[in-house]
């Protein structure tokens, strides 16, 4: 079977288009057929343009299979993420490769839990989703197997609080171009091998990569290096723990000195009067760039510098401090970082 193209944004599979059922009925034809040429995936477009994702049908197969293995075996899914990006995608893939049919979450976390039939039960959620259930459904956490949690950093209180719950959370590294979550709690998923190149980049091989970005063979040419994908990723593997550090673009200089902003989000983010933050570098004329942190929670500017100078040099610390009432969020629910690089340019400075 070929995929279909479609520039009218019909139901296909290069790119993928369509409603769920839509989509699922495609893959089942993709997985089953006796020849089947890769499919397009749309990347998100969050830290800037999107892409087009080359993903063949060994490639989706290894990682939807090694997914199965790594929680326990094949089960039934909740598909609560957009179909057409790879989270969703997997979740839909997985459901072909089990023999399940997935239940599509236009309801409450709970409603959808309580109609799966499975033995074993999954759901792939990004952050938001899982804060949200924690909240207002925390009993729905315990009546699934495993709680994939992917697109964002996740706070080591909300997974605590998930646990507490009952939920077995379980946090994923990846991205388009590895099919999806490669890295499973710091373990790389069976055949997935992550190292990292001398400037510090995580790099990954395995079967679970991507063949190359339609008609950029540019872009290909400048990560696929000797069978290795080098992502934008800063990180370090030590005895074959993977730990992600932040993104190579998300380190700013601010007053000559060389500032982590996703390790300082991750320290704002324990701050017990933080709901949720991003932290981002804006152009400033006396700091060069200044360090902003975007906040849901009531803390002051002084306290949070003084919270974060705890863990960390004091010139990490932000310089200023822009309160909103909510993050902005892409379509499939990670944070929008174009839009909370803007809110920080045009946001009030708080003490």
């Amino acid at each position: 079977m070929r995929p279909v193209t479609d520039p009218a944004g019909r139901p296909g599979l290069a790119p993928v288009r369509g409603t769920a059922a839509q989509v699922l009925e495609l893959l089942r034809e993709w997985d089953a057929a006796d020849h089947a040429d890769p499919l397009l995936v749309e990347t998100s477009g969050s830290t800037g343009d999107p892409k087009r994702v080359v993903l063949s049908r060994d490639a989706m197969r290894a990682s939807a299979d090694a997914t199965h293995e790594r929680l326990g075996g094949p089960g039934q899914w909740v598909l609560a993420l957009p179909p057409t990006y790879v989270a969703g995608l997997q979740v839909l893939f997985r459901s072909v490769r089990a023999g399940s049919e997935p239940v599509v979450a236009d309801c409450a976390l709970g409603e959808a839990a309580a109609a799966l039939t499975g033995e074993r039960r999954y759901v792939s959620l990004v952050p938001t989703q899982l804060h949200r259930a924690v909240t207002d459904e925390p009993g729905s956490l315990a009546r699934f197997d495993a709680l994939l949690l992917g697109g964002a950093a996740l706070d080591p209180r909300l997974r605590a609080d998930a646990e507490t719950a009952g939920g077995r959370v379980v946090t994923t590294y990846g991205m388009s171009e590895t099919c999806g979550g490669c890295v499973y709690d710091g373990s790389p998923l069976d055949r997935v091998e992550v190292a990292t190149t001398p400037d510090g980049r995580l790099r990954i091989r395995g079967p679970v990569l991507f063949e190359g970005y339609d008609a950029r063979p540019d872009l290909t040419a400048e990560v696929l290096r000797d069978g290795w994908f080098e992502t934008q990723d800063l990180g370090r593997v030590e005895d074959g723990r993977v730990e992600v550090l932040g993104r190579v673009d998300d380190v700013v200089v601010s007053g000559g000195v060389n500032v982590p902003t996703t390790a300082v989000a991750r320290t704002v983010r324990a701050h017990p009067d933080v709901e949720a933050a991003e932290v981002v570098g804006v152009p400033d004329d006396h700091w060069g760039t200044a360090v902003v942190a975007v906040v849901v929670g009531a803390v002051g500017r002084d306290g949070l510098r003084d919270w974060v100078s705890r863990e960390h040099p004091r010139a990490w610390a932000p310089q200023r401090v822009v309160h909103v009432e909510g993050l902005p969020l892409l379509p499939h629910g990670k944070v929008d970082r174009l839009a909370v690089q803007e809110l920080a340019r045009r946001g009030d400075e708080r003490g």
